[in-house]
């Protein structure tokens, strides 16, 4: 046989051996076979849950009788609060109206009246992802959610949802209808420790549940998908949208169900709740406590109506000793001195926050003058701008990037801005930004340490932009400041105009304080149950910013107390006792809010006051009264009659400041810690450098607007932190310019700027200052310098 007969027999044998193996394979996996065991495998499936269906009867009821009060204690066990107790009133649909009644129909399930009682799509989405750990899911019916309040718990497990399908199809083959809308209408909890329809009613519209419109129904039916976010009297701005367009979302479905004509739903408006209730025995700081307690649990994944159940024991880390001195403080430096004939201290609200940097622990909290008269909490609330203490953060900001500056120069303390007032911010996209400086002052060339210590908002808005407002916004979001997540990045948001709480600003503050680790302030210990467990997260977290960016923030801090807008209220508190201090002040536009929030190693601490109308009432505003609502935001100067500051405004480095600084220092005691900085620029650990100047590129106004205190013939109090690094040879240089230019010079190592006509002096002569003005101007200097004012007019500070 030839090579090639031999090699065609070969293919012919590879041939049939392959035939003969694919007949092998045809035959095991036949159409008829795969058929066979799909349809054997639904018939095994179908069997198995028609046994649990068999063996799985309808429980009893969840019994009132067994559910059990919430106990919160302090820090050293003991308690100041129990609730929990059910807020329920059952009543019939007879007592709901029917347009409200489909309002729930609306919202959760528009094929109510036509299923069977389980959604088997939502059902095993709902296991799918429970398996893969997604978490909470959506997809049941009204029949569902009523069996897993009724005779269920909240657990999210595939055992649950098991018992949860085999159980609402055999409640929907039992019940009618209506007795289970009813059923799910009197056990869903609806908020304000709320209980059914018609304790919601109550909670939120002062009605019965006889007397709600559809529009007030469709907000309690909306209210169901997330009660705290939802209620309209603690939402968020985000909260009251999206609360709004569930609202939107049932009446819209209620013409889709034929339910609603389009012209009657089209002019509905939202029915605004009332103001909450307070619960009895919550008067005083007690209630404050208890509900930022209840919102750090539910933040962190127990239900709002497990919680409301009760069984809970919940711990808080609240000091008793540093609680009551942040109420005598507050006591001592602000409510005691309001006077209910002035309007204003009728507006006036304080919160303050006060956490420990190492452990995250909040030790003390203030959340208003009484809960049981104003139930949200000042502590928490984030509507009012916390002005210039936002300014460290920009700083962070910048040193955590490596920013530089417009001209390449890279940011650090010493880093020279132009602090004129009004300066048109260079890079900005061409939006125009120029903000004044407080009253209008300019201040020229200024380091950024100076800058901070006398709060240019000048220098802070161009840094703003330097290093990147969307990187900006991310690093105040990184420290603490969590609800500016949604904002947009705009040039504004470098004077804090987006608002903050105290205990957001103590967390971006104890971030700094615990070099650059993130800091969540907790006030919860440890919460226990006999049934339940509470997954406490670690308060602190990772690094957000270096440490060295955090430390050289801190030690550019303790220069403004140190030198700055805080020295008189916090550096020479008779208090203090020697403690190192990092802080910033903050005040507002029109003064409608003033802050303080500082540091020491071992506590932060962020007090805010501000003004919340308590009655409508008629304020003036660009020149023109306006009539404003019961708690607009209004202005707070002249509260407690204070007079200290221009058209009485009260400062970031008032009232705030003092408040801060009779509680921190009494709470620290003996603690002689110190900062452990790794940095070697900022107040703390470098003196101020020279800013050389021979062609200055502002010009100072005519007229300054504020009139330093400082009396040069008294010694200083406290050592100067900051002296010159440098001194040029004797005589120096002299630079003028005549009917408002500046001159500036240096005698014996020491500076003269000055400006004739309505311009300044500033000078050391012999290692003294002298700050002058001609015509009407000021000087001041203290140690071996001269002080003397050129012209008329002038004022010895």
């Amino acid at each position: 046989m030839g090579r090639a007969e031999e090699r065609r027999a070969r293919q012919r044998g590879a041939r049939r051996d392959q035939q003969k193996k694919g007949g092998r394979i045809r035959r095991l996996f036949t159409w008829k076979k795969m058929l066979g065991t799909f349809f054997g495998l639904v018939l095994l499936l179908m069997g198995g849950f028609y046994i649990i269906y068999l063996m799985t009867p309808i429980p009893k009821a969840n019994a009132a009788a067994q559910l059990e009060s919430n106990v919160y204690k302090l820090s050293n066990g003991k308690i100041i609060a129990r609730t929990g107790q059910l807020n329920r009133e059952v009543v019939g649909l007879d007592k709901i109206p029917e347009k409200v009644q489909l309002d729930f129909v609306a919202a959760e399930n528009m094929s109510f009246y036509k299923d069977s009682g389980v959604d088997f799509r939502g059902t095993a989405r709902g296991l799918l992802n429970t398996l893969s750990g997604k978490g909470k899911q959506g997809g049941s019916t009204i029949t569902q959610q009523y069996v897993k309040n009724f005779y269920l718990s909240q657990d999210q497990t595939v055992t649950r949802k098991l018992k949860e399908l085999v159980i609402s199809l055999k409640v929907d083959q039992k019940y009618d209808k209506k007795e289970i809308l009813a059923g799910y209408i009197n056990t869903s909890y609806y908020g304000r420790n709320a209980y059914g329809i018609q304790a919601a009613a109550q909670a939120y519209y002062g009605v019965d549940s006889s007397k709600l419109t559809t529009e007030q129904g469709a907000y309690l039916a909306a209210l169901l998908q997330a009660p705290s976010q939802y209620d309209w009297a603690v939402a968020s701005e985000t909260g009251k949208k999206l609360v709004t367009a569930r609202w939107n979302y049932v009446l819209d479905n209620m013409v889709k169900m034929k339910e609603l004509d389009p012209a009657q739903r089209a002019g509905m408006k939202f029915p605004t709740p009332m103001e909450p209730k307070p619960d009895p025995g919550m008067e005083g700081q007690t209630g404050y406590l208890v509900q930022a307690a209840k919102a750090e649990m539910i933040r962190n994944g127990v239900s709002e109506s497990d919680l409301a159940k009760g069984g809970w024991t919940i711990t808080l880390n609240i000091d008793p000793k540093k609680q009551q001195l942040l109420e005598d403080a507050v006591k001592q430096e602000l409510t005691s001195k309001l006077d209910k004939k002035r309007k204003v201290d009728q507006d006036i609200q304080a919160g303050a926050a006060s956490v420990d940097p190492k452990t995250g622990s909040i030790v003390a909290l203030y959340g208003g003058q009484d809960y049981q008269k104003h139930q949200i909490s000042n502590a928490g609330t984030h509507s009012y701008q916390p002005a210039s203490t936002f300014k460290p953060l920009i700083l962070a900001a910048a040193l955590n990037n490596n920013s530089e500056t417009q001209d390449g120069n890279k940011i650090k303390a010493s880093t020279i801005y132009n602090g004129d007032s009004k300066r048109v911010v260079k890079g900005d996209g061409g939006k125009g930004y120029n903000p004044p400086n407080e009253d209008d002052i300019s201040y020229g060339p200024i380091t950024v340490q100076q800058a901070m210590n006398k709060s240019v908002n000048s220098v802070f808005a161009q840094m703003g932009v330097d290093v990147g407002l969307t990187k900006l916004r991310d690093t105040a979001v990184a420290l603490g400041l969590t609800h500016m997540k949604d904002v947009s990045a705009e040039p504004a948001m470098t004077l804090g105009s987006y608002g903050a709480s105290p205990l957001e600003m103590a967390a971006a503050y104890a971030t700094l304080d615990n070099h650059g680790k993130k800091v969540t302030p907790s006030i919860i210990k440890s919460a226990q149950h006999k049934e339940a467990k509470y997954n406490k997260p670690d308060p602190i977290g990772d690094q957000v910013i270096s440490r060295e960016a955090a430390d050289s923030v801190t030690s550019v801090l303790t220069g403004v107390v140190d030198d700055g807008t805080a020295k008189k209220s916090v550096r020479d508190a008779p208090n203090r006792d020697g403690q190192p201090v990092a802080g910033k002040t903050g005040t507002s536009d029109d003064n409608k809010s003033a802050w303080f929030t500082g540091y020491t190693p071992s506590l932060v601490t962020s007090v805010g006051l501000w003004g919340e109308a308590a009655a409508p009432r008629t304020i003036k505003a660009d020149g023109k009264e306006i009539t404003v609502g019961k708690g607009s935001q209004v202005s707070i100067a002249g509260a407690t009659g204070y007079e200290g500051e221009a058209g009485n405004r009260i400062a970031g480095g008032s009232i705030p400041a003092k408040i801060w600084s009779a509680y921190t220092f009494d709470a620290v005691g003996s603690d002689d810690s110190k900062f452990d900085l790794n940095t070697d620029q900022g107040a703390a650990v470098q003196p101020d450098e020279v800013v050389p100047s021979n062609t200055p590129s502002h010009t100072p106004a005519n007229t300054p607007s504020h009139t330093p205190t400082k009396d040069p013939t008294k010694p200083p109090t406290h050592s100067p932190t900051h002296t010159p690094t440098k001194s040029p040879t004797t005589g120096g240089t002299s630079t003028g310019q005549a009917n408002g230019g500046t001159s500036t010079g240096q005698a014996n190592g020491g500076t003269s700027t000055g400006q004739a006509n309505g311009g300044t002096s500033t000078g050391q002569a012999n290692g003294g200052t002298s700050t002058g003005q001609a015509n009407g101007g000021t000087t001041a200097g203290p140690g071996g310098g001269t002080a003397d004012p050129t012209q008329g007019g002038g004022t010895l500070p």
